[in-house]
């Protein structure tokens, strides 16, 4: 028989619970109750488990599961999207201009992965910057490849790096999904949303930032939901 629900996987629905989960490691049992939310089975549920230990994104030891090494970094990135580390902004800009030479295709996409990762917009292609509000460290693979400068726009260039109107749009919506999720499974899916949303928000002074601009907003208002949500998933796991 076929899995009645068609709105999540298997991987997403495990890949979702344990990111969400502090530490990220989670009986397989556990596991298998967050499958049944969305009609997944049992053996669904395992074989996916067995096919992400192969494919190197989780490890197994003794019945659990734990997020690999890569996908902890993942966790981390989502963590700093609910509780960013800003610094006050002097007017600065990041520019990373690309100088390496005869990238891979499979180094470019990883490139790229790694500069949305960094919330970096893309001017034009191997042109990217933002303003110098964050505290972080630049990778190695950024510095191998890049020559960084710090310099100062004489426009704004933000409209032209970032959709913050789609942003705070989708936002609002997401405001509203919260308010109305109605049981585990629709909590679930909204909170792996808002994440996600939260992972795009590229974190821009106040200066440079419209009004009434609701990333401030959503993170108050997913932080509580989430509280509550949590504990109610527990049970359920746990159950």
């Amino acid at each position: 028989m076929e899995d009645r629900n068609t709105s999540l996987s298997a991987r997403s629905a495990v890949l979702s619970a344990l990111l969400g989960s502090h530490p990220p490691r989670l009986p397989a049992r556990h596991l298998v109750r967050i499958g049944a939310l969305f009609g997944i089975a049992e053996g669904t549920v395992r074989v996916a488990l067995s096919r992400m230990v192969a494919a190197g994104d989780l490890t197994q030891q003794g019945g659990r599961y734990t997020l690999s090494e890569r996908l902890v970094e993942r966790q981390a990135r989502q963590d700093e999207s609910r509780d960013p580390h800003t610094r006050p902004w002097d007017g600065t800009w990041e520019v990373a201009v690309v100088t390496a030479e005869r990238r891979a295709p499979a180094d470019r996409a990883a490139f790229r992965h790694t500069m949305s990762a960094l919330r970096m917009g893309e001017l034009r292609e191997g042109t990217w910057l933002r303003p110098a509000n964050l505290v972080r460290e630049w990778p190695e693979t950024v510095t191998a490849q890049c020559t960084l400068i710090d310099g100062r726009p004489h426009g704004d260039p933000t409209p032209l790096l970032w959709d913050l109107d789609g942003w705070a749009a989708e936002a609002g919506r997401l405001e509203r999904a919260l308010d109305r999720a109605d049981g585990l499974a629709e909590g679930f899916l909204v909170s792996a949303a808002v994440l996600r949303h939260l992972l795009a928000d590229p974190l821009l002074p106040a200066e440079l930032l419209p009004a009434g601009w609701p990333g401030a907003a959503l993170r108050a208002r997913y932080d509580a939901f989430d509280h509550r949500y949590r504990e109610v998933l527990r049970a359920h796991m746990e159950g």
